[in-house]
């Protein structure tokens, strides 16, 4: 019982800390810049904290540890295809994406193309986040549950509100710095505490070996499918996704952007081969637990001293929250930059008076979105049971339709706008198509039918259609080099 206080003492110490953050960022937050991309000017140490936290969220560490309990070494695989994402993405297309100086993927998609139907792509985006979001508010409850005694419901909410709490104040700079104590939080609780640990008192490899057998460090255990799915769905994911693009706005240059991200890829790596290698542990010191899911908290209350075992539970709190919070304000950003205006402008005959209003000033409209978007989220949090298969439609969607136009308007001058508005659907749609007639939302069929549409539906029509206007791509060009246009070319607005 004491040792149980010891443990919800130290969660309450963290919450506490987290809503003291927010407080904290809503000094800072002076403009929608600030709000929404922490004014573009954070530095490596920040930056990489931040994208760190973001993507190393409850399917990496509790999950990740799940995967190594069962499968051993191999069950590291899912954390390696989220790092190669980040790796790929900081190396490849960060410095570019940072130029764009816009605040979503649809904005980037309006300036490449010069088409205003490109927020119907954050329609697709707004339900992926919200899902990761209404996801990983039910794994943080779940460990609040076992501690506090609540009900699945009274947890949801008390988690939640603390998050959308936080993140509705400050924006991201709260975000930002609540990741940063996030990030530290979970790289000791399992690089420094429950790794060394359980190791230990599995007898280390050896140890391990005598009671598994060989086969725990195979590292094709898992399914070679399995790891090619993975790469598939959670590396591009990863690359297009509005919470991973939404951090890379907030590096204050292509360098940190670039290098920054290089090393929370690097830093991924590192913690996926670790969740893995503690699972392993754990399979050896206590067989026979059933639910995946439960392993985490269940090594960390049976093997781990009291008060340690406290701060593995935070870790695994912070991991879920930092990826709720971006999820969280991503969502709120695509909803009011980009599905708000495409309402607007098929539902309402006048337009609305914004002449007195300034955007980059208007704080307390992004607040309200946000605070609007996190409700939303706790109340489906509340409501839903099998997540695995919502997140699942989501990354299937995203990935299916919205992949091949963002990175072929990165890559191929080529493109057209066309070609991306009609990829984007083809791709949706074939993926949803696949989901009917297989039968199956968890298979893995549905995405490579949406990757195939959509890229072969690209190709044609760029080469079939009308290029892009020189002016445009004069616009994107400028951005993306960062090199100011020549005097005689005209003006285009600093932001999309």
């Amino acid at each position: 019982m004491n040792g149980n206080l010891v443990d919800i003492a130290i969660i309450v110490i963290y919450l506490g800390a987290m809503l003291m953050f927010g407080w904290w960022g809503k000094r800072r937050s002076r403009n929608s810049s600030d709000y929404l991309v922490a004014g573009r000017r954070l530095g490596p140490v920040l930056y990489t904290s931040t994208m760190g936290a973001v993507v190393i969220g409850g399917a990496s560490t509790v999950g990740g540890v799940g995967l190594g309990y069962k499968y051993g070494i191999s069950g590291m695989w899912l954390v390696v295809s989220i790092s190669v994402g980040v790796l790929l993405l900081s190396l490849v297309f960060a410095p570019r994406i940072q130029r764009l100086r816009v605040y979503t993927v649809a904005g980037m998609l309006k300036l490449r193309y010069g088409i205003d139907g490109a927020g119907a792509s954050g329609i697709v985006m707004a339900a992926y986040t919200l899902m990761l979001t209404v996801s990983s508010t039910i794994a943080y409850s779940t460990i609040f549950s076992v501690l506090f005694g609540f009900g699945q419901i009274s947890s949801v909410i008390l988690g939640g509100a603390i998050v959308v709490c936080y993140s509705s104040l400050g924006g991201m700079w709260a975000i930002t710095l609540t990741d940063m104590v996030q990030f530290v939080v979970k790289t000791l609780g399992i690089f420094a505490l429950m790794l060394p640990i359980t190791w230990n008192k599995a007898g280390g490899y050896d140890g391990i070996v005598d009671r598994l057998g060989a086969q725990a460090f195979d590292l094709g255990a898992i399914g070679g499918a399995t790891i090619i799915t993975f790469f598939v769905v959670y590396t591009f994911g990863i690359l297009i996704g509005q919470d991973i693009w939404q951090r890379v706005f907030t590096a204050r240059s292509p360098q940190v952007a670039q290098w920054g991200g290089t090393a929370a890829g690097i830093y991924c790596l590192l913690y996926g081969v670790a969740g893995a290698l503690i699972g392993t542990a754990g399979a050896a010191l206590l067989p026979g637990i059933e639910a995946s899911d439960d392993v985490y908290a269940d090594i960390a209350k049976t093997i781990l001293p009291v008060g340690i075992s406290g701060l593995v539970l935070a870790a695994a709190v912070a991991a879920m929250m930092s990826t709720a919070s971006g999820a969280l304000i991503a969502t709120a950003t695509v909803c009011r930059q980009d599905i708000a205006p495409l309402l607007r402008s098929q539902f309402m005959t006048q337009p609305i008076q914004t002449t007195d209003i300034d955007p980059e000033a208007d704080v307390r409209g992004n607040r309200l979105y946000v605070l609007a978007t996190g409700i939303i989220a706790i109340v489906l949090a509340a409501m839903i049971r099998d997540v695995v298969a919502a997140i699942t439609i989501a990354y299937d969607i995203l990935v299916g339709g919205l992949l091949v136009p963002i990175l072929g308007g990165l890559v191929w001058k080529r493109a057209t706008g066309t070609a991306a508005l009609a990829s984007m659907l083809v791709g949706a749609v074939a993926t949803v198509a696949a989901m009917l007639i297989i039968g199956d939302i968890l298979a893995t069929e549905p995405v490579y039918y949406g990757l195939g549409t959509s890229l072969m539906t690209f190709i044609i029509v760029s080469l079939t259609t009308a290029s892009t206007s020189e002016d445009v791509l004069r616009e994107w060009t400028s951005r993306t080099t960062g090199r100011p246009k020549a005097p005689s070319e005209p003006d285009e607005p600093a932001t999309v």
